[in-house]
């Protein structure tokens, strides 16, 4: 085979975990020379971004280079870089997140060969060379002229796995007994979600402690968040948000080799945060989670962890990840946060009339699988609901196995690859 380049498109931080992680990987597994198979990512602007995707693709080893999402449009329309990347003649545009019609431009201009992966839909039927797509329904969606272009190859998310082995040394570090529950909190990573997400998630910490004395918390800390940052979040002074939530807790960094950092709150209970990414091994010892909207109830779902979804209603302007004109709107500068209170107070209306469902394992099953408490929640609650599950446990059992058939198996990514292969 001749050098030859890959070019990934991709966009959110959940894309890049979930989906360019391990397909990177299995494309290295089978085509393990970068000189001869270069591999670049660029990113699109994403409203779930949280500015730090670039930084998360080039951690990924396999990974040759990555251009920023401020840099996509004008790339897009004039095909340049601000390295002024070179291309070999032979490539394949694979397409891992962000619009359909990305790779169809990016591909015509290179000459090269365009793979979408199509998690719902597969749209430009014409222009794209193959589509890896998760379920049969997404075939027989399509024109019958084109269905010849696709294969079902599965979840990418599905690949998101586990060592055993690592988990058992995650809980040895931790000093956990078999009695203890490990309760994971995932507070969100970007300052309009931790504003609010940390003091509830730390109320709800000691409030469920009190109530079930082996509970044990930990935090698996955003990609490239530092714990200063988070911290802050915990602190009144800084974050007037926590007077918000009745219940809702302060908490300061403490950092003293060679424990764990962890946020100790007023009553001395000590949250560990883990600062290793991904944070697979220690999310798969989850008992259970209480997490916040967002793209980690995909990844906690691919790893069967049961969890309860917050969405506090009590500061609306926090929501600001929709699709298409609102979530423009609710992003505008200056005038953002406002309609994003009106936008929000409409979309709220819909759920208690409609049953809107936002985790995104229940989006995939279309109905309730992980709890949704939404409204102006307080720690109190949460912790009355997250106690009751631990004091069931048939109720997370049947969670865990309803996740784990919502997804279904494993081996997507390395079929991808193999697509991909062909291609070139």
């Amino acid at each position: 085979m001749s050098a030859c380049d890959i070019l990934i498109l991709s966009n959110g931080p959940g894309e890049i975990s979930t989906w360019v992680r391990p397909v990177v990987k299995a494309l290295r597994e089978r085509l393990p020379d970068s000189s001869q198979v270069r591999i670049s990512v660029v990113l699109s602007p994403c409203v779930n971004a949280s500015g730090r995707e670039a930084e998360m693709a080039r951690s990924l080893p396999e990974v040759s280079r990555v251009m920023g999402p401020e840099r996509f449009f004008p790339f897009l329309l004039t095909g340049k870089t601000p390295e002024t990347w070179d291309w070999h003649p032979q490539g394949v545009v694979l397409f891992l997140g962000g619009d359909q019609i990305y790779p169809v431009i990016i591909g015509k201009r290179l000459g090269y060969r365009i793979v979408v992966y199509a998690e719902w839909e597969a749209r430009w039927h014409r222009w794209v060379d193959r589509f890896g797509c998760m379920t049969p329904t997404i075939v027989d969606a399509a024109p019958s002229a084109y269905r010849a272009k696709m294969q079902v190859i599965g979840d990418l998310m599905a690949d998101v796995q586990t060592d055993l082995l690592a988990q058992a040394r995650v809980r040895d570090s931790l000093g956990l007994t078999p009695e203890d529950d490990l309760i994971g909190l995932m507070p969100g990573s970007k300052k309009n979600k931790l504003s609010v997400g940390l003091p509830l998630c730390l109320g709800t910490a000691e409030a469920m402690h009190r109530l079930r004395p082996q509970t044990r918390f930990i935090i698996p800390v955003a990609p490239l968040l530092t714990l200063e940052a988070l911290a802050q979040f915990a602190d009144a002074a800084y974050n007037p948000d926590i007077r918000l939530f009745e219940g809702a807790s302060t908490a300061v960094l403490v950092q003293d080799s060679p424990s764990l950092p962890r946020l100790r709150t007023p009553s001395g209970l000590e949250v560990w945060l883990w600062p290793t990414h991904p944070a697979y091994d220690v999310m798969g010892q989850f008992r259970l989670c209480i997490t916040t909207v967002g793209a980690n109830t995909a990844e906690l779902g691919a790893l069967g962890v049961p969890m309860i979804v917050l969405l506090p209603t009590q500061k609306l302007e926090v929501m600001k990840a929709w699709d298409g004109i609102p979530g423009l709107l609710a992003n505008l500068p200056l005038v953002g946060d406002g309609l994003a209170r009106i936008i929000n107070t409409l979309v709220l209306q819909q759920v208690y009339k409609k049953g809107r469902l936002f985790a995104w394992p229940n989006i995939w099953a279309k109905r309730e699988v992980v709890p949704e408490l939404i409204g102006p929640i307080t720690p109190a609650q949460v912790a009355e609901k997250a106690v009751n599950y631990l004091e069931h446990p048939a109720s997370l059992a049947a969670i865990q196995c309803e996740l784990r058939s919502v997804r279904g198996n494993g081996g997507a990514s390395a079929k991808l690859a193999e697509l991909i292969f062909e291609e070139l």
